[in-house]
């Protein structure tokens, strides 16, 4: 009987580990809404100020609590925004030092532009590890993926 638990428990473990991916994916992301949006320690609005992040960011929900979020960025940071100043609009902020914007979603394809660290730019559709991006000034391209941080 031992033998036969214990090898149930690897399957289900096995079972684990591979739907972990899934479970990663299923995360919930809000952008901010307005022009600027306050993150702050606690859910209310009499909270200190953490940062103020611009139009399009993206983050991540940990939690919620009536109607505020408790969200984390691309570095884990964590604080509240009051959850109707976000928008399910999807949207990416560059991680590297620097990212080409190619004309199609692959290295052979020709640079349009270059993306700087902490710019944001809003998703428009993904292709395997690339993604077709806009940037505020309406100009559009594709992005690895892995350059980036957001859905």
């Amino acid at each position: 009987m031992t033998r036969r638990f214990s090898h149930f428990l690897a399957a289900a473990s096995l079972s684990l580990v591979a739907l972990a991916p899934t479970l990663a994916q299923a995360a919930e992301f809000v952008s901010i809404k307005g022009s600027t949006v306050n993150v702050r320690e606690k859910p209310s609005t009499r909270s200190a100020t953490l940062w103020e992040l611009g139009r399009g960011y993206p983050l991540q929900v940990t939690q919620r609590q009536g109607k505020w979020l408790k969200v984390r960025d691309f570095e884990s940071s964590l604080g509240w925004v009051h959850a109707p100043l976000t928008a399910k609009t999807p949207h990416m902020v560059i991680t590297a030092r620097t990212a080409n914007l190619r004309s199609g979603p692959g290295q052979k394809f020709k640079r349009v532009a270059r993306l700087e660290q902490h710019e944001v730019v809003r998703t428009l559709k993904k292709s395997g590890n690339w993604a077709q991006v806009r940037r505020e000034n309406g100009q559009q391209g594709w992005v690895a993926r892995s350059l980036g941080w957001g859905w």
